[in-house]
């Protein structure tokens, strides 16, 4: 039997949103975002311990595929110089890009999208703030590692501050290492292709561009593998978090329009307008009134010769003589 629906309770289409309403709130979440990291700059000395601390777990389990990488990208400029650039500038383009492609051509699922990206986003921050991690490439020389990020800096933008350009080194926080968000965003990026593309190219897309972001974090030194391992698992949790977030707007934004309309209903009914032609006593007196506006009289309130007037006219049928006044004359019996 085909499922058929009440009437009255069709889902009401979900509105449309604008760009207008959308930049405004993606810019502000990265303002907050960017913000925390300046403000969730530790100690410099626990930073390293930190950075130590995962640097010896991975040893432990032979996971520290950061030194080989590092070894070959400082000695291949050729892989190196590429891989700088990439770690660089793709985090701030490919994302945007994204979501772009999403909301012109995937209104449908941009707005999930987006929630899960902002989610997992704020998630990474609160990682910043309670474990600030000293990246591989800031450690003492004596643990092997070589900042290919200063050592191609003539070839590039940036200078000895990861990717800030020359002279902005004090913009940005070097010890948010811990979890690795180049690689999360990368993952939703992979995540967004790889279930809205629809041709080969982006499949292909989907799954280099996060796997290559991964080895490139770790071959420049500016992150642990613990550290690419934290930001799936961020991404993961944003996306749990994400219809829970999308609920609670809802209800938000609901309740704030509910107040919003009864704010306007209350300061219609109280203006001199409505005073006038919409209290209860003037629709009453204009429902009852027994003559015309030139009087004023309330309702059953006599006036002289009124019954008389009525009959004037056309006496009802059944009327008294009592009813109709001294002069008339009595019914026939």
């Amino acid at each position: 039997m085909p499922h058929t629906e009440t009437p009255g309770t069709e889902a009401a289409p979900a509105p449309r949103l604008r760009w207008w309403t959308e930049l405004p709130l993606i810019l502000l979440v990265y303002a907050c975002y960017s913000a925390g990291r300046l403000l969730a700059r530790g100690d410099v000395s626990g930073a390293v311990d930190n950075g130590l601390s995962i640097l010896r777990f991975e040893k432990a389990l032979y996971l520290n595929f950061e030194h080989p990488l590092n070894r070959l990208f400082t000695r291949e400029a050729w892989i190196g110089i590429p891989a700088d650039f990439w770690y660089a500038s793709l985090h701030y383009l490919v994302t945007p890009a994204v979501l772009v492609w999403l909301f012109r051509s995937r209104a449908v699922r941009y707005r999930a999208a987006r929630t899960w990206l902002m989610t997992s986003t704020l998630i990474g921050l609160i990682g910043f703030t309670l474990l600030p991690t000293c990246p591989p490439r800031l450690l003492d020389a004596s643990h092997g590692f070589v900042d290919t990020m200063a050592q191609y800096s003539s070839y590039g933008w940036w200078g000895g501050a990861a990717s800030a350009p020359r002279g902005m080194g004090n913009m940005t926080n070097q010890y948010a290492a811990m979890p690795s968000l180049h690689v999360g965003w990368a993952l939703w990026c992979g995540v967004m292709l790889w279930r809205h593309g629809g041709t080969r190219v982006t499949k292909a897309a989907a799954v280099a561009y996060p796997l290559i972001t991964t080895i490139v974090v770790m071959g420049t030194a500016n992150h642990y593998f613990l550290d690419a391992v934290a930001g799936v698992a961020v991404m993961g949790a944003g996306l749990l978090l994400a219809p829970l977030v999308m609920r609670t707007a809802d209800r938000v934004k609901a309740r704030f329009v509910r107040q919003v309309a009864v704010v306007a209903a209350a300061s219609t009914a109280d203006s001199p307008a409505s005073s006038i032609t919409g209290s209860p006593a003037a629709s009453s007196g204009a429902g009852s009134s027994i003559v015309s506006g030139g009087c004023q009289t309330s309702a059953g309130e006599r006036i002289p010769r009124q019954r008389e007037s009525r009959l004037g006219a056309g006496a009802e049928p059944g009327a008294s003589p009592k009813d109709a006044g001294d002069g008339a004359p009595a019914p026939a019996r």
